[in-house]
Formats: C-alpha cells, structure tokens, sequence
C-alpha cells in the first residue's frame, strides 16, 4: 500500500474547504443564502462532511488536533463572515425599501 504525504492530505483538505466556500459564493448572487432553507440544509451537510474528514485526519495523524481545529475555524469564519455580508444586503434593501 503507498502511502500520502501529509501535505498533500492537508492540500485535499484545503481543496474541500474551498469547494464549500465556493458552493456558498455562488448562491450568494441569487440571495438563495437569506432565504433557502434547502441551501442550509447542504451547507450544513457539508461542514458536518468535512468535519468528520478533519477529524478523521486527526486521528490517523496526519494533521494536528490544533492544526485541525485551525482548519475548521477557518472555513466557519469565512462562512460567518458570508452570511453577515448577505444579511446586511438584505438589511440595506428593505430600508431602501421603505425610504421608496
């Protein structure tokens, strides 16, 4: 059996976690973010996905425990971050909104 590195295991990992900005990223032109509960519903299933994967690296070796926490906090950030940018939007139509 070959084995992989682990900066190529973290690199796929870093890869994962971008998928999951990228899929949030592209819903965020539809405002399908603020208003599908369907959407959640995937991005949850996603992070719960690529929690266990860092968990699993965790636990084989290949990332620290820290390192591994450092990866999720990152990508929850970022999503964070998302998601207040898109409520302000929404925020800043509806007050527009109401000065029409």
């Amino acid at each position: 059996m070959e084995s992989i590195s682990k900066e190529f295991a973290v690199q796929l990992l870093n890869d994962d976690a971008e998928r999951i900005m990228m899929l949030i990223k592209n819903q965020k032109n539809s405002m399908c973010i603020s208003q599908c509960k369907a959407f959640e519903e995937v991005v949850d299933t996603q992070m719960y996905g690529f929690s266990r994967q860092v968990t699993y690296a965790i636990r084989i070796g290949i990332l620290s425990s820290e390192d591994g926490h450092q990866l999720l906090s990152r990508l929850e950030k970022q999503l964070n971050q998302l998601y207040s940018d898109v409520y302000e939007e929404t925020q800043d139509k509806k007050e527009l909104g109401k000065e029409v």
